[in-house]
């Protein structure tokens, strides 16, 4: 029988099991857990909000602690504005709310040091009236300051307050306020940022929005129900809980970066971040957008270097939700499946795919991602499916969808459906609609709705295409001068350009490279040389490019990149 790991097990458990001879330490795996819970009708209810956080307490496995038990990498839960909980409380202080999708709540991280606070408030506040909105209020977020917790994390815990925003006169309905919102949480962080205040690292929004509110923190899977008071009162409901218990890979453990973010909660890496990050960077000249209009120069820059991947990964699905697309759209752009090697794969989706890959490239990497806008909550997996997300529909209309199975204890005979995401494959619930669209409707629809096939071939030139008049050249160095001077050697030649000279094939060999940098070679050595390649460095499986030939794509496509939006 072959060895096998027990996630969450006890101490106890683990060494009966390796008495028993069936557990090997060797194999344990730990990464982000990540889970929701929704109804399919949008019914809220106290419960989804436990049960969202009892899914959190049973992927404490998953989440990092380190020497200090009382310290993990954060965890964190998103759920729908509970409207009936802040209205009353917010009467308690003569407020009076205006009615649910007139008003945005931001939850807001500020520094304990009271002037760097003030000058935090002051910029959320004047963001506000230039937006032309209104503030209607602020509220302390209460929290249990006697709970046990690191002193670490105690020394870097925020002061959390609520700010509460209505909607001015020139916005009517709540996709304009909800971009409102957006705008003014852009512009007081630059803002912020720019006055370089000694404790601005510790300001932070965790969401500001008019249909989703954010409870997180640099705490551990079952501290957060406790910290934060508001999920423990029966009023508070939701007819979604989106969850999150961090592993964090190549950050370190921060109160922001918990997840989940504003839209997004991820288990994996996005390898190609920062390749993505400059993209996204070089685009800020060029991005025009009809929905945003004037107010696009004032979201720049859309991420910043110290965030982690599923940050910057969150920036970009943002905006493009709020600038028009559709939040599964958007996703389907970020993190295409594999369709260029897809033989059986509809024409029109296809064509849908390579449109798209020419104005965005993949966030590639292992990743399974769940999203959600308040309305509609999804999950997605990267084209390869090395991370893994099951799900099951029970009879009284709930999902529920986790990095592992066994998140909630619901009975068999409850249960009419359970399954897994498969590679690339997306599963989306719309609140409104009261039902679950699954991955063949929704692709379909995206991918029936323009004529991507004929817009790509109007605008395409394929390389292979272009005549070829090859004439050879004359030089007055000899072969062996040119050579030299850039840097060929007798390996280069034998093994790398023979092959292909003579097959069309590049020559096998390793990977590995086992020759000095340039920079501490005592040879001469080409510019070009100084120049290394990133590669992921972490829990990355290795990719078979012959029998896993549908995931790998060489196309590059050559060109200025186009708007976006377009």
């Amino acid at each position: 029988m072959p060895h096998t790991s027990l996630p969450g097990a006890s101490p106890e458990e683990l060494r009966h099991a390796a008495d028993q001879g069936l557990y090997d330490a060797s194999r344990e795996h730990d990464a982000c857990g990540v889970g929701f819970v929704a109804h399919i009708k949008g019914l809220k209810a106290h419960h989804i909000v436990q049960q969202g956080l009892k899914i959190l307490e049973n992927l404490d496995h998953r989440g990092a602690v380190g020497a200090d038990k009382l310290m993990g990498d954060g965890a964190g839960i998103l759920i729908q504005i509970p409207d009936e909980y802040y209205r009353a409380e917010m009467a308690e202080q003569g407020v009076r709310l205006p009615p649910p999708g007139e008003y945005g709540v931001g939850m807001i991280f500020l520094p304990k040091e009271h002037a760097s606070r003030l000058a935090c408030v002051q910029e959320l506040e004047r963001a506000v009236k230039a937006e032309g909105q209104v503030l209607l209020g602020w509220r302390d977020v209460p929290v249990d300051a006697e709970m046990p917790m690191s002193p670490t994390v105690r020394a870097k815990e925020p002061v959390l307050k609520q700010i509460f925003i209505g909607r001015g006169p020139d916005v009517i309905v709540p996709d304009a306020l909800e971009r409102k919102l957006y705008v003014i949480r852009k512009t007081a962080s630059s803002a912020i940022q720019a006055l370089k205040l000694t404790h601005s690292r510790e300001y932070y929004v965790p969401s500001m929005s008019c249909r989703t509110v954010i409870y997180k923190g640099l705490l551990l899977a079952d501290q957060v129900g406790k910290y934060y008071k508001d999920l423990a009162d029966t009023r508070v409901t939701s007819a979604l809980a989106l969850v999150h218990q961090r592993f964090s890979t190549n950050t370190f453990p921060e109160w922001p970066l918990a997840h989940p973010y504003r839209m997004v909660a991820h288990n994996g890496e996005i390898n190609t971040v920062k390749g993505n990050f400059n993209w996204m960077r070089a685009r800020e000249g060029v991005m025009k957008s009809p929905v945003l209009g004037d107010d696009l120069d004032k979201l720049y820059p859309i991420s910043f270097e110290s965030q982690s991947d599923t940050a910057t990964f969150d920036n970009a699905l943002e905006l493009l939700v709020l600038s028009g697309y559709s939040l599964a759209h958007a996703a389907m752009m970020m993190i295409p499946e594999a369709w260029e090697q897809h033989p059986l794969m509809d024409e029109r989706r296809r064509a849908f795919y390579e449109y798209h890959a020419a104005m965005m490239e993949p966030w590639d990497g292992p990743a399974a991602m769940v999203f959600t806008d308040g309305r509609q909550i999804g999950a997605t997996l990267d084209r390869n499916g090395l991370r893994p997300t099951r799900y099951i529909i029970t009879d009284d209309d709930i999902v529920v969808g986790a990095s592992e199975s066994g998140v909630l204890p619901i009975s068999e005979n409850r249960i009419v459906k359970k399954w897994r995401l498969q590679p690339g494959k997306m599963l989306l619930i719309d609140l409104e609609q009261g039902r679950i669209i699954e991955d063949e409707e929704l692709k379909n629809q995206f991918a029936s709705a323009k004529p991507y096939r004929q817009w790509i071939e109007s605008v395409r030139i394929k390389l292979e295409h272009l005549p070829a008049h090859a004439e050879p050249h004359t030089f007055r160095e000899s072969l062996l001068d040119r050579q030299q001077a850039f840097g060929y050697t007798q390996e280069d030649i034998k093994f790398l350009l023979s092959p292909m000279a003579q097959a069309g094939e590049e020559g096998i060999g390793s990977m590995g490279n086992d020759s000095p940098l340039a920079v501490l070679s005592d040879k001469n050595k080409p510019l070009f040389n100084y120049f290394k390649q990133l590669f992921a460095q972490v829990t990355n499986p290795p990719i078979d490019p012959i029998r896993e030939a549908i995931v790998m794509s060489l196309v590059s496509f050559v060109g200025p990149k186009p708007n976006i939006y377009l």
